[in-house]
């Protein structure tokens, strides 16, 4: 699975606010499994558990155009 920009910036955030895999995966309401897929660049994952993720630290996912 390859880093992705999405990727980075979850672990990389989690990492800022000092939490666990763990950590993060109960305060987000997700499994622990998805968040560590998740970090891994899996290239399937369900977009509103991303954005479940991604409210804690007030970030969202939109669709935007391609480059």
């Amino acid at each position: 699975m390859a880093s992705t920009p999405l990727t980075q910036t979850i672990k990389r955030l989690r990492k800022q606010y000092g939490l666990t895999q763990e950590d993060l995966a109960i305060k987000a309401g997700v499994g622990l499994c998805f968040v560590r897929e998740l970090e891994q660049g899996k290239p399937t994952v369900r977009m509103d558990k991303v954005n479940q993720v991604l409210d804690l630290f007030n970030y969202e996912l939109q669709p935007s155009p391609k480059s």
